[in-house]
């Protein structure tokens, strides 16, 4: 079965579950009509379709390659990316002041969703525009906005972010990169950056690199961090490609997935670049570009576990294994309980995972519409959950895939390990998972748990709101949301924030449970207690809701029984 974008799913999220009507409302999107909404889903869903998909094996047989310093795609990746910048999908939601369409981050993310369905390897490339986009609107000068940005827009040109050193993964604050004024408005750039995501192509006019450094002036730590932006090809008076700059792609990774994406070891010789922002300022201005990122991330993940479902569900459906108890299904392996237990939990964690990427992005909108703080801290509150939440999801549905295929999922031809291999890095780039999970307990809770308690609120009134027509599935709700509620309290009651990290990830698994079991009881009650959904909501409020109490238990146990283990004991 070939891939089929999930169109009517996101139109029904947007209408019922997330409030897109809120987003719309709003002066600054008051464009992105229900029939403009429903053109960009069939547009983007049928390119995704009909363009991408195919480019998903050829991606992984015919990886990219490094030949004379030139790297070279794979078969059809030209083309792919020529109908993503053609159709406008780089810079939905970039501003129109440089020919961008200026729709809602809501709309993005359900674009870039459906292409990670499609293709993940190639959607990166505009993923990593897009957030360059962003860090150039809010940071760079008017000249460096008007030469770059229409054609970052236009996808004439693509971008990429360089954080990462050998010595300085998570720990940026400790990179060596080192910046030099020219005394002409320019500095040279020296150093090596490693895991660059589409450090180059061949089939974009100019690659613009996103550079962190440390000018000579710069404190030691990420106080003392700039942001450059170091072109591929130097731009002339004209502002087109002109001289070929002092860098180059020395190697690309060997990696267990994403083959068709790139991953360049990136070397600059004294590149020339131009400041992002202002000297010393640079982690604000990547900032910019990553938190947005994080929810791209996240949408990644969930895109794969589409991909991955899709593909387990026409398996199921073809293969005949045994007598099963389904009369409609007596012969067929879809018809066994495990591998409808297997297929239900797929698509209602996907459906949960969706939801909360969603209301995220809906979170950005609202605070970009309107400023107001209550929507800046519940999308700041809300990356997190949905960068972890999204990835893990893609992992565990791309998993359970491979399961459900039997031996043919061990078996590369049928493609089923492909969506595994390639969506585990999720997981790790843009901020690991676990660093994720540290922000949401630390940061995000420096306000007094303000954010997430006004968001616990809202879930226990949808739940009494929803009593009369689900009364179990509202009650199982209900506790849940108590129970994250002691659960924030015993993390806010801690001084020490290695108490907090110690269970950081089960706090967060537990949060993100119960906010998709709220947005799953949300889409019954819309249904109106009867049908698809509610069968669904009732399997994961049944089955996968309870996961919320070993999760916060574990999240609350503090980290004294990990400090008493010694190195010696790991080892026995």
């Amino acid at each position: 079965m070939p891939y089929r974008a999930p169109v009517s799913e996101y139109q029904f999220l947007f209408d019922h579950v997330i409030g897109l009507h809120q987003v719309t409302a709003t002066e600054r999107f008051a464009e992105a009509t229900p029939d403009m909404t429903a053109a960009i889903l069939t547009e983007a869903g049928r390119m995704c379709e009909e363009v991408l998909y195919p480019l998903q094996r050829a991606g992984d047989l015919h990886p990219a390659r490094l030949e004379n310093g030139v790297v070279r795609t794979p078969p059809g990746f030209a083309e792919g990316y020529r109908a993503i910048a053609t159709g406008g999908w780089v810079s939905i939601s970039a501003q129109p002041d440089h020919g961008g369409m200026g729709l809602p981050m809501t709309l993005t993310t359900a674009v870039n969703e459906m292409m990670s369905s499609a293709c993940l390897s190639l959607q990166l490339a505009p993923l990593m525009t897009q957030g360059q986009i962003e860090a150039l609107e809010h940071h760079a000068s008017d000249e460096l906005k008007a030469l770059y940005l229409p054609r970052l827009v236009s996808g004439e040109w693509a971008g990429t972010m360089n954080l990462t050193e050998p010595q300085a993964g998570s720990d940026v604050g400790a990179l060596r990169t080192r910046a030099e004024d020219n005394g002409d408005g320019s500095y040279a750039i020296t150093g090596q950056k490693i895991y660059i995501s589409w450090g180059d192509n061949d089939f974009t006019e100019n690659v613009c690199h996103l550079v962190l450094a440390r000018l000579p002036d710069g404190v030691p730590g990420t106080k003392g961090i700039s942001l450059f932006l170091v072109p591929k090809l130097i731009p002339d008076e004209n502002g087109n490609p002109g001289a070929r700059n002092s860098l180059n792609v020395v190697s690309l990774e060997h990696k267990m997935g994403l083959h068709g994406s790139p991953t360049a070891v990136m070397q600059y010789d004294g590149a020339t670049g131009w400041l992002v922002g202002e000297a010393h300022q640079g982690m604000r201005a990547m900032f910019t570009m990553m938190n947005n990122a994080r929810l791209g991330v996240g949408g990644q993940g969930i895109g794969v576990a589409e991909g991955a479902f899709q593909h387990a569900l026409a398996y199921a459906q073809d293969r005949k294994q045994g007598h099963t108890p389904d009369k409609d299904n007596p012969d067929t392996i879809i018809g066994h309980a495990n591998v409808r237990r297997m297929l239900a939990g797929m698509k209602s964690e996907i459906f949960a995972a969706r939801a909360i990427a969603l209301a995220c992005a809906q979170a950005i909108d609202m605070e970009t519409a309107t400023g107001a703080k209550h929507w800046a801290a519940r999308a700041a509150l809300l990356t997190p959950i949905a960068k972890v939440g999204g990835t893990e999801t893609g992992i565990n549905v791309a998993n359970t895939g491979v399961q459900l295929h039997g031996g043919m999922g061990y078996i590369e031809e049928t493609g089923a390990a492909q969506y595994l291999r390639d969506v585990r890095v999720t997981a790790i780039y843009e901020g690991t998972n676990g660093i994720q999970a540290m922000d949401l307990v630390g940061r995000k809770l420096m306000d007094g748990g303000e954010a997430a308690f006004a968001l616990i609120d809202e879930m226990q009134a949808a739940a009494e709101a929803a009593r009369g027509g689900l009364p179990d599935l509202a009650e199982s709700v209900w506790q849940a949301t108590e129970s994250l509620r002691e659960a924030t309290d015993w993390m806010l009651a801690q001084d020490d924030m290695t108490q907090r990290f110690a269970g950081a990830i089960p706090y967060l698994r537990g949060f993100a449970r119960i906010l998709g079991a709220h947005f799953h009881l949300m889409a019954a009650q819309a249904e109106g207690g009867d049908g698809a959904r509610t069968r669904l909501a009732r399997f994961f409020i049944t089955r996968l809701l309870p996961e919320h109490a070993g999760h916060l238990a574990h999240a609350t146990a503090g980290a004294a029984d990990l400090y008493a283990l010694t190195p010696s004991d790991f080892a026995a």
